[in-house]
């Protein structure tokens, strides 16, 4: 049986260039989707945060107005969220996580990434474990791409310099009406950084592969994201 470890984020909260809070947490469909599609699938999943604590789904990923106006869909999202809840509630602390127990690692996203996993010190060390390690797979939803930012190589330069990958882009976060007050924007660093950063159009499904590197634009491309994580795992077994 394949293993996954799923990093989400432990904020509550997005700091903005205004010196404002924003609400955040991880974004409900990201896990959702993901997490129910491995766990169907046989894979078992250990979810971890920093420090343990408990990770909260941004309430904004839980209503009709971000969902397409899809309520039986949110409804389903509130759903999962309540029968997993228990696994929620007492996630690993992942400063204990030893990476090479793992045959993956999945960080979904939501705001709560770019404030916390962006320059947490273990997520940093399972990705430099993982990511050099072509028997293993390393993926990523929209915003849980800032994740890979804590990331560097022994000789200093960014782990994912040079990686064919996607996320969360700036036309998107303009057109969420947040991109004017971010500290800073993750397609524009992630270029910024050396990644080969391509994308679809605004909130369609687009998923790309690189080697065991999977990485997906937005909420709607965790299906495909996940059915490539299992598709990556099976060519690895």
């Amino acid at each position: 049986m394949s293993s996954i470890l799923m990093i989400l984020t432990s904020a509550r909260t997005w700091s903005l260039r205004d010196g404002g809070q924003r609400p955040t947490g991880f974004w409900g469909e990201e896990f959702v989707v993901p997490h129910r599609l491995l766990t169907e699938a046989g894979v078992n999943v250990t979810i971890a945060t920093p420090g343990g604590l408990v990770p909260v789904a941004d309430e904004f990923s839980l209503v009709p107005e971000t969902n397409g106006g899809d309520v039986e869909k949110v409804a389903e999202f509130r759903a999962y969220l309540e029968r997993v809840a228990h696994l929620l509630e007492k996630p690993a602390r992942l400063e204990d996580i030893d990476p090479a127990d793992f045959d993956g690692v999945l960080i979904p996203g939501g705001h709560g990434p770019m404030q916390d996993l962006a320059v947490n010190p273990d997520v940093a060390r399972v990705l430099a474990t993982l990511l050099p390690d072509q028997s293993k797979v390393v993926a990523g939803l929209c915003h849980g791409q800032a994740s890979f930012f804590s990331a560097g190589n022994p000789d200093g330069s960014w782990l994912f310099k040079g990686r064919k990958l996607t996320a969360f882009t700036d036309e998107e976060e303009t057109q969420t009406g947040l991109a004017a007050n971010a500290l800073w924007l993750l397609e524009e660093r992630l270029r910024g950084g050396g990644a080969e950063f391509s994308s679809g159009p605004a909130w369609g499904s687009y998923v790309v592969v690189d080697g065991n590197l999977v990485t997906g634009q937005n909420p709607a491309s965790g299906e495909a994201a996940a059915k490539a994580i299992l598709k990556e795992l099976a060519a690895r077994a």
